[in-house]
């Protein structure tokens, strides 16, 4: 049995199968996503969304939907779906459903009668173009295939409506039509690999409704442009490929793509191998072919921190180094830039985050681990030691060294820290001064140059490393333990954060810490005693003041509970490293346990990943974005870390 099937009584549930989500990848910023059975709840939904750099820097939903009718003895059985105000679905296709599988690619199998017909979907590597697969497999008379595309033209952060600037004009193509409802946009070609007739039947669909941007507090209505429909006749046995894309391609290849790009596709049997796949989903090459590394979907765009968190889980724990390599060289590039006080000429977003330079320092360093400390030291040494003086020179404008040893960074103003929740303009966890996480970044920094300088031999450099962190080590104990065993979240000047956060953990899980051994299990405890879930770490102790842990209703409201209590499962990744560091195998059960936790999420919301993050309280529903790269990132490396420590038992 597939890992990743749903049978009919599911997928006929609409309670149950909408909130199920799926998306797949060009691995080039474009994407297709859906709910599984093909109903868009989101106006980031589509067939087709792709970016268009001519116009901005969003993506943009083209191709909208594609709704199928099978028609036998006149009689039309309409397998789309589609909400509408007033909580109407309509047509229901739904309800023909047989069974959904998403082991290799999406296939759904429809009965309609004596008719069963097979879908598959696959979406075109480094091009904006997806293919889906229709089969009959089987009839008892003559049946037609009718397609109806419904059009968006749109910003996925917009709505399109009925309008009378939309262009209805249209130009036909190999078996198949070229149309574009507005200046500035590409054409969409829609194509089939079988010869059809086109019947032009302009229209609005009115008022679609899309209900996760209801729950969200947003406006959730829009009209969707049908210019006509496609229609063929079609045998048992026989398959149709139909092509929606930004440039023109000849169908007789259409057969042959599909089967390529399907035999292209590694199958998602189990939890590893979801992962891994969702792991690639976050690939993205530009057209100057650079790489980088998609913060997750479906708004999320190429960030510096989230860039250096995932990267050693997306890549060296599934044992992909040269991708590593090569989205490194392009992070570089922009780090460098950035160092220099140059424009920066990738496209990466947040480089001027105080901790991003201390998140590439702990990537290489992962690297290190992976792959050889005098390979690491070959590509990267310079720039590890590069960036330490930078920041030891005073060259980051918000990440200042003190003289006792520790960083400081201002951010009362304007949130610095993955905790970037803001409202009114200003950060709702406003952390600024001594930030804990930075420091203990900081403290590892300086010891992994320090051993990166030993292996050159410069011992004035070494002496010197050595020198600057055991002052922050002494400063960091005394800066940020307090009486009850574990770290403030950060100390500015005579304020000092008493809240319970996550954040501490990264002095326990870092190669380098400045915590003893006791001190390391004393945070440990009280992370495990107030902050773990089934699903990560809470934000935020239930014991604290704040505590939020519902992330639900309108933007103002989530934001105040973004970071005040929600559950995320990348921090869990180096709870779990702390937990094997310390305790060794005697903790190789519990993390088992925890992983668990998150392959359930294999096959709820949005299937073969993992979600931004869950309500901090039970049942720890999912929220946020539907596919989230850190998490996915930490979960791998853990899972790599399980496999090491089981292999050395």
């Amino acid at each position: 049995m597939s890992y990743l099937r749903f049978e009919k009584a599911l997928m006929t549930n609409l309670e149950e199968s909408l909130p199920r989500e799926l998306i797949r990848t060009n691995r080039s910023g474009a994407y297709s996503c859906s709910t599984i059975v093909d109903c868009n709840t989101r106006k980031y939904h589509g067939l087709l969304v792709v970016p268009i750099p001519e116009l901005d820097d969003e993506n943009h939903v083209l191709l909208s939907s594609l709704d199928v009718t099978v028609v036998q003895h006149g009689a039309e059985f309409n397998l789309g779906l589609h909400k509408y105000q007033g909580n109407n679905f309509s047509p229901k296709g739904h309800k023909y459903i047989r069974e959904f599988d998403c082991d290799k690619v999406p296939t759904t199998l429809y009965r309609v009668g004596g008719v069963i017909l097979k879908k598959e979907v696959v979406f075109q590597h480094y091009e904006d173009r997806i293919l889906i697969r229709y089969t009959l497999v089987d009839a008892h008379s003559d049946t037609i295939l009718r397609f109806r595309p419904f059009l968006a033209f749109r910003s996925v952060r917009q709505f399109t409506h009925e309008n009378p600037v939309a262009s209805r004009e249209y130009h036909e193509v190999d078996n198949g039509i070229r149309t574009c409802m507005y200046a500035g946009y590409p054409d969409l070609y829609m194509q089939f690999s079988k010869k059809n007739q086109f019947i032009f039947q302009p229209d609005w669909y009115r008022g679609v409704e899309y209900p996760k941007e209801q729950e969200r507090g947003y406006a959730s209505n829009e009209d969707l442009y049908v210019p006509g429909y496609f229609e063929m006749q079609i045998k048992k046995g026989e398959s149709v490929v139909f092509s929606g894309s930004t440039s023109s391609i000849s169908t007789r290849t259409l057969k042959r793509l599909f089967d390529e790009e399907v035999e292209s596709r590694s199958p998602r049997d189990n939890f590893f191998h979801c992962l891994v796949n969702a792991a690639h989903q976050f690939h993205n090459r530009s057209k100057k072919d650079e790489r980088y590394i998609l913060a997750g979907y479906p708004w999320f765009k190429c960030r510096a921190r989230d860039t250096f968190i995932s990267l050693p889980g997306l890549t060296l724990a599934i044992e992909e180094q040269d991708y590593f390599e090569l989205v490194m060289k392009t992070a570089e590039k922009g780090l460098r830039e950035f160092m220099k006080g140059k424009p920066i000429s990738v496209k990466i977003y947040e480089m001027e985050q105080p901790d991003v330079p201390l998140w590439c320092i702990w990537a290489i360093q992962q690297y290190a681990k992976e792959c050889g400390e005098e390979k690491c030291f070959n590509m990267y040494g310079k720039l590890v030691r590069d960036i330490v003086e930078y920041i030891e020179g005073g060259g980051h404008p918000n990440l200042v060294l003190e003289a006792n040893g520790l960083v400081r960074s201002e951010g009362k103003d304007k949130a610095v820290t993955w905790m970037n929740s803001t409202a009114n303009g200003r950060p709702v966890v406003p952390r600024t001064g001594f930030i804990v996480e930075f420091n203990a970044l900081w403290y590892n920094a300086l010891k992994f140059c320090a051993k990166l300088a030993k292996m050159q031999n410069d011992e004035k450099a070494v002496a010197h490393l050595e020198e600057m962190a055991e002052k922050t080590k002494a400063s960091f104990v005394n800066v940020f333990l307090n009486d009850y065993g574990y770290l403030f979240d950060y100390v500015d000047g005579n304020m000092m954060d008493w809240s319970v956060r996550p954040n501490m953990i990264f002095a326990v899980a870092l190669d380098y810490s400045p915590l003893s051994q006791d001190q390391k299990k004393s945070v440990l405890d009280i992370c495990t005693r107030e902050l773990v879930t089934p699903k990560g770490l809470r934000s935020l102790s239930p014991k604290s003041g704040g505590y939020n842990p519902m992330y639900v209703g309108p933007q103002s409201q989530r934001d105040y509970a973004y970071h005040q209590g929600t559950a995320w499962p990348w921090l869990g990744g180096f709870y779990m490293e702390a937990c094997l560091k310390l305790y060794k195998r005697t903790r190789l059960s519990f993390v088992e346990r925890q992983m668990v936790g998150y392959e359930d999420e294999m096959v709820y919301n949005c299937i073969g990943t993992i979600p931004e993050m869950s309500d901090g309280n039970p049942p720890f529903r999912a929220r946020g974005g539907m596919s989230f790269a850190m998490n996915v990132a930490e979960i791998l490396r853990t899972l790599n870390m399980l496999e090491k420590y089981t292999y050395n038992r």
